[in-house]
């Protein structure tokens, strides 16, 4: 067996705990810059992941408080899917990964850090992207700060309209 080692995502997991949901309080907010809200659809959106898995790790999730995908309206599913594939095409163009990975994690159990409001993980992965630096360097490299990202991805999130 394999294992997958993420060792620079320590300070989510280890870090002091937000009370409430931060999907719905970075909505309430409307500082989109600061909270790295990407796009606003009628009801969903697409928010930069401030512990990425790699450079460019998006999530599509719904702006209603819900955390089971059955409860979805099919507007909301609809959009949610939609949103994840334009994502896909906006970060093909900004970043030119060679692949993704696409995943949701419903419930505690299936590793969902964030189980009461249901979000798409969207993950470009570039061939070689995994490599020795986590393992014996304690040390992830994200080769892109999330400022500089932010601009380029949300460059192309102004041009869609849904």
């Amino acid at each position: 067996m394999k294992n997958l080692w993420a060792p620079w995502r320590k300070e989510f997991i280890l870090g002091e705990k937000e009370k409430g949901c931060i999907f719905c309080k970075r909505l309430k907010e409307k500082k989109d810059k600061k909270n790295l809200i990407l796009f606003r659809g009628k009801s969903c959106f697409v928010i930069l992941n401030r512990f990425p898995y790699n450079s460019g790790h998006l999530m599509v999730s719904p702006k209603r408080h819900i955390g089971k995908l059955e409860k979805l309206k099919d507007s909301e599913l609809f959009e949610l899917i939609k949103l994840t594939q334009l994502s896909v095409k906006v970060l093909k163009d900004v970043l030119k990964p060679h692949g993704f990975n696409l995943g949701v994690n419903l419930q505690k159990v299936s590793g969902a850090g964030i189980a009461d409001h249901l979000h798409i993980h969207i993950v470009p992965r570039w061939n070689g992207d995994t490599n020795f630096m986590p393992v014996l360097a304690d040390t992830k490299l994200i080769s892109i700060s999330l400022d500089e990202i932010y601009q380029k991805i949300k460059e192309k999130f102004d041009k869609i309209s849904l």
